[in-house]
């Protein structure tokens, strides 16, 4: 766990996600890892309460328009 002081510093949040290079011992890399775009956008719409809002639809190839 990493102190709330480097935490605060750093706008670290809960949840954030890193990868960790293994230096020397006892010494590491953090790097924190960016979410790709929309990760979790389809649970999210998939969870909302208003029934049938987010359908999901097979979708064709950009070749045959």
């Amino acid at each position: 766990m990493l102190p709330a002081e480097l935490r605060a510093r750093d706008g670290i949040r809960p949840g954030q996600q890193f990868v960790i290079e293994r230096l020397d011992r006892g010494q590491y890399h953090l790097t924190r890892r960016e979410p790709p775009p929309n990760e979790g956008l389809t649970d999210w719409l998939l969870a909302c309460p208003e029934k049938g809002f987010f359908v999901p639809f097979e979708s064709e190839s950009t070749d045959t328009l």
